[in-house]
């Protein structure tokens, strides 16, 4: 008896200890590896959704360096590009902005008299408007305080989308060079979903779907909210709005988010009634509303476009994904959804025994 317990608890040793082992192994690796997350989805993300167009250029006879080096300097440019021309813009439009404000050379139209109905805080809106549009120095006297506030808040804000810039560029890189060893990348997935699935059928189709899923969402999210942005933006330019670089970027970020781009427009609305004729305005709000609702038709013909996932599902997955993991839950919380529905349709359909 003494010697069956014995060796019971040195079987038990023998299989734990390996057990043990091994999950402080993982627990290790996942602790380095925590701080890239945020990168190395991107660079997932990226790679999926250029892959079509590497494939395309590889069977035009270009080698598989040479293409992902095109597509990295064509990502890079398209980020670099709108950044640098959004900096430059808010360089030069902003302090003279600023000064003229301090100056009381920049005079602000009076506010509206349906101000004073807004409930609760349309009352101290409104004086607050009414003393910035008669006396811009003692406007900006009285709330130093939270003018103060709001341009560190401000400042945190352009340093964060700086940072988050400068990330999406390593992201850049990283998916390039990924690109260039493609197959091998495809393979080693393959493998990896096969071993969780069962078969090699099962784990190309869970790709299909992963890979579509965030193509849908590229181009129905960002690539509508890019289309959306360059709309409101023209209007911007056109007219001359000042820090209309710095708005356009605006405009497109809360496009991203799914936040209501009139939020944007809305000042840009009340500049063109003050400082332009009256048939300019009406030309430019038309413009404005044209390219703030463009969204509601392109995102339909956008999304879901091609998948055996329905398009509400892919929205739930977006808007959720952002209000639980910010900008990288757009994609993880589609694919999520979408791989969770195809599940629990195959479960549904599967014949009971």
């Amino acid at each position: 008896m003494h010697e069956d317990t014995r060796f019971s608890v040195g079987r038990l040793i023998e299989i734990l200890l390996p057990l043990l082992l091994l999950g402080v192994l993982i627990t290790l690796c996942v602790r380095l590896l925590v701080p890239f997350i945020g990168l190395l989805l991107w660079t997932i993300i990226l790679v999926i959704c250029f892959y079509p167009v590497h494939r395309r250029l590889l069977r035009r006879g270009m080698s598989g360096r040479l293409s992902a080096t095109i597509i990295g300097l064509g990502l890079g440019m398209l980020i670099l590009v709108p950044t640098a021309f959004a900096a430059i813009s808010a360089a030069s439009s902003i302090p003279s902005l600023v000064h003229r404000l301090q100056s009381g050379e920049q005079k602000i139209p009076p506010p509206p008299a349906v101000m004073q109905q807004v409930p609760f805080a349309g009352p101290k809106i409104h004086r607050a408007w009414v003393q910035a549009s008669h006396d811009m120095p003692a406007f900006l006297a009285s709330f130093s305080s939270q003018l103060s506030s709001f341009t560190k808040w401000l400042l945190g804000v352009a340093g964060g989308m700086l940072g988050a810039v400068l990330a999406l560029l390593v992201a850049v890189i990283f998916a390039a060079i990924t690109l260039a060893y493609s197959e091998r990348a495809r393979a080693f997935v393959t493998s990896i979903f096969a071993r969780v699935t069962g078969t090699r059928a099962r784990a190309e189709h869970y790709m299909t779907v992963i890979g579509a899923t965030v193509r849908s969402v590229a181009n129905g999210v960002i690539g509508v909210a890019f289309v959306q942005a360059l709309l409101c933006g023209i209007g911007f330019f056109a007219i001359g709005v000042p820090g209309a670089g710095i708005l356009s970027l605006v405009a497109m970020v809360f496009g991203v988010l799914q936040v209501p781009v009139v939020i944007v427009t809305l000042p840009a609305l009340i500049w063109a009634f003050s400082h332009q004729s009256m048939t300019v305005a009406i030309i430019f709000t038309v413009w404005e509303i044209i390219g703030g609702l463009s969204d509601a038709v392109l995102k339909p013909l956008m999304i879901g476009r091609g998948l055996e996932v329905p398009m509400p599902v892919i929205l739930l997955g977006v808007i959720g994904g952002v209000i639980a993991y910010g900008l990288i839950g757009l994609f993880v919380g589609a694919v999520l959804l979408a791989v969770g529905y195809v599940l629990f349709l195959e479960w549904v359909e599967e014949t009971p025994a």
